[in-house]
C-alpha cells in the first residue's frame, strides 16, 4: 500500500489523452515518468473544435506557444457563443453568453435596474462588450497585447485533429512523454486489484503505477476492465446523434466569426465554428425525435443560407452517435477515466475538453504519493466530478426549460417538468424573485458560474419579479453607472479591436 507512484500510464491519445499528458509532465516530468499508448488502427473523432477561457492558461503551463499553437491548429479566437431561435425559433432573435463576467458584477446586482430601466438593450450588451465586439467579428486582443493576454476574455476554435498532433509532437519533444503505438491486448493486476501493466500486442508489457482511460466511448479501463456503472442521462438531455460537415468560406476574406454560433431547429441545434480556412458545422439532434434523412434535409436547409444550396447539396456529412451519460466512478482503485471515457453529453457549450483540463488539474495537483494516499484521492475526485457533472448537466438543460418554442414534440417534451433536474428546479423557483448569485453555487471551481445563469436567463427572456412598489435606490445608481462605463469601454474597444481574420492572418506571418 505504500509502493510510491513513480509512472504514469495514459491509455488513448487525441486531444483528450494528449493534453492530459502535457499537464501531468510539465508538473511531474522530473520526478514521474509518463507514457502514453494510442492504438494506430483508431481514428480521431475530430470534432470537439470548442474551448473554454481555461485553454490558454493550460497551454502556457506546459510551454506552448500561442503564435506556434495558432499556426499549426487553425486556430481563430472564441468569446463566447451566440444562440440564434432558442426563445422563439425566429431566425431574428439572438442572445449571447459571453466569456467576460458582467461589468461590476462582483459590485453590484445590475438585473433589476436593468430590468426596469435598460430592458431596450439586451443584457449582455448592457453588461459586457462582447455581444458588440462578437457582432462586428472583432478579435478580442490587438497585435501588440502579449501572448495569452486579452483585452477582453477568449478561448480557442481549432481544428481538433491538428490540435491533438500538436500536443503531441509538443509532449514528446519538449517534455520528455513516452509515446507508444500499440493496441491493448489484456489489462494485468494484482490482488488487490490494482493494475499493474497493459499488455500490448506490439510492444509487450507496459507497467505503471496510476493509469489514465483517455480511451474514448470503448473506456477500456474503467468501463470493459472495471465494469463501472454508467449513469444514463437521456431523460434529461435527448440529443444523442449528429451530423458533421467541414464548409468551406465563400471567399478567404470572409469574416471570421468571434463566436459559437449555435441555432436551434426542430429537433436540436446547429453548431457553427469559424475557423481561418474552413468553418466546422454540425447538427445535434434526437434519434428518438427526428430521422436521420429529416436531419440531413434540415442542416442542408441551414447550410445553404450561407453557401447557397449548390454547395450545400455538394457537402457530405458525417454520422456520430452517442449515449448522453457518465459513469458513477470517475477514479477506481488506480485508475482515472478522463474525456469520453468518463462521459459524454451533448457539445453545448463545450464542456468537453474543459472537462479534460479539470480532470488532468486535479490530478495534477493531487496526485497521490502511494497507494494509501490514493484511495482518499479517488474518493476526494469522485465526490468533484459527480457535482461537476450534474452542473454540466443542469446548465445545458436550462436553456431548453426557458425556451417558448412549442413548433415539435422534441422542444415540448424538454418542458416536461418531470424531466427536470430537482437542484434546477429549484433555483428556477428561487430566481423568480432574486438573480442567480455566488449563494447558489457553492465551490470554489464551479464549473458554470452565476454570472452564466444570468447571460442565459435574461438571454432568453426570463423574468424576476422585484414586485411592482420598487423605487430606485442607490444600488440602481450604481448599476447605472456601471451600464455607462460598460457603454465608454464597448466604444472604445469597437474602435480600437481589428476583425479576427486580421489579426489571426498577422500571426500566422
Amino acid at each position: 500500500m505504500n509502493a510510491p507512484v513513480k509512472s504514469i500510464v495514459i491509455l488513448g491519445g487525441g486531444s483528450a489523452g494528449w493534453l492530459t499528458a502535457g499537464i501531468l509532465a510539465a508538473e511531474h516530468g522530473q520526478s514521474v515518468a509518463v507514457t502514453l499508448v494510442e492504438s494506430p488502427d483508431v481514428p480521431i473523432i475530430g470534432v470537439g473544435e470548442g474551448t473554454w477561457p481555461t485553454m490558454r492558461e493550460s497551454l502556457r503551463r506546459i510551454g506552448v506557444s500561442e503564435t506556434a499553437f495558432l499556426k499549426a491548429c487553425d486556430v481563430s479566437f472564441k468569446q463566447g457563443t451566440k444562440f440564434v431561435g432558442w426563445q422563439t425559433g425566429r431566425q431574428d432573435e439572438y442572445y449571447y453568453h459571453p466569456f467576460s463576467l458582467p461589468h461590476g458584477f462582483l459590485e453590484v446586482n445590475t438585473v433589476p435596474c436593468w430590468q426596469s430601466l435598460a430592458a431596450s438593450q439586451s443584457f449582455a450588451a448592457a453588461v459586457s462588450p462582447q455581444e458588440s465586439i462578437c457582432q462586428q467579428s472583432l478579435a478580442p486582443k490587438q497585435l501588440v497585447t502579449p501572448e495569452f493576454a486579452a483585452v477582453v476574455n477568449y478561448a480557442y476554435h481549432l481544428d481538433a485533429c491538428k490540435f491533438g498532433q500538436f500536443l503531441k509532437e509538443h509532449c514528446v519533444k519538449e517534455l520528455g512523454v513516452r509515446h507508444v503505438s500499440a493496441n491493448v491486448a489484456s489489462v494485468t493486476e494484482d490482488e488487490q486489484g490494482y493494475v499493474t501493466a497493459l499488455q500490448t500486442c506490439e510492444q509487450g508489457e507496459l507497467a505503471g503505477d496510476l493509469f489514465i482511460d483517455c480511451s474514448g466511448g470503448r473506456s477500456l479501463l474503467l468501463g470493459d476492465h472495471y465494469g463501472r456503472r454508467r449513469i444514463d442521462r437521456s431523460g434529461v438531455l435527448f440529443n444523442d446523434s449528429a451530423l458533421a460537415v467541414q464548409v468551406p468560406y465563400g471567399s478567404p476574406t470572409d469574416p471570421i466569426a468571434s463566436a459559437t454560433i449555435s441555432t436551434a431547429l426542430s429537433c436540436g441545434w446547429v453548431w457553427d465554428i469559424g475557423l481561418p480556412t474552413r468553418r466546422g458545422v454540425g447538427y445535434v439532434y434526437s434519434s428518438s425525435h427526428c430521422r436521420d434523412s429529416d436531419a440531413e434535409g434540415e442542416l442542408r436547409g441551414y447550410l445553404a443560407r450561407s453557401v447557397g444550396e449548390t454547395v450545400a447539396e455538394s457537402l457530405e456529412f458525417r454520422k456520430l452517435t452517442f449515449n448522453p451519460g457518465h459513469l458513477e466512478t470517475f477514479w477506481h482503485r488506480n485508475c482515472v477515466a478522463v474525456g469520453m471515457s468518463a462521459g459524454f453529453i451533448e457539445p453545448l457549450e463545450a464542456s468537453a475538453l474543459a472537462l479534460v483540463e479539470l480532470s488532468a488539474a486535479m490530478i495534477r495537483d493531487d496526485l497521490p504519493a502511494d497507494r494509501a494516499v490514493m484511495e482518499i484521492t479517488a474518493a476526494r475526485f469522485n465526490e468533484r466530478f459527480r457535482y461537476r457533472w450534474d452542473r454540466v448537466i443542469d446548465f445545458l438543460k436550462l436553456h431548453y426549460v426557458l425556451s417558448e418554442r412549442a413548433d415539435t414534440d422534441y422542444w415540448r417534451d424538454h418542458r416536461k417538468p418531470e424531466d427536470l433536474p430537482d437542484r434546477l428546479r429549484e433555483l428556477l423557483e428561487t430566481w423568480k424573485y432574486r438573480a442567480p448569485s455566488r449563494l447558489d453555487f457553492f465551490q470554489t471551481e464551479e464549473i458554470f458560474p452565476a454570472a452564466s445563469y444570468q447571460y442565459v436567463l435574461y438571454g432568453m427572456g426570463f423574468k424576476t419579479q422585484y414586485g411592482d412598489s420598487r423605487r430606485p435606490n442607490e444600488a440602481d445608481e450604481l448599476a447605472i453607472r456601471q451600464f455607462e462605463e460598460n457603454g465608454r469601454q464597448t466604444r472604445k474597444m469597437l474602435a480600437g479591436l481589428p476583425a479576427n481574420r486580421e489579426i489571426l492572418a498577422q500571426l500566422a506571418q
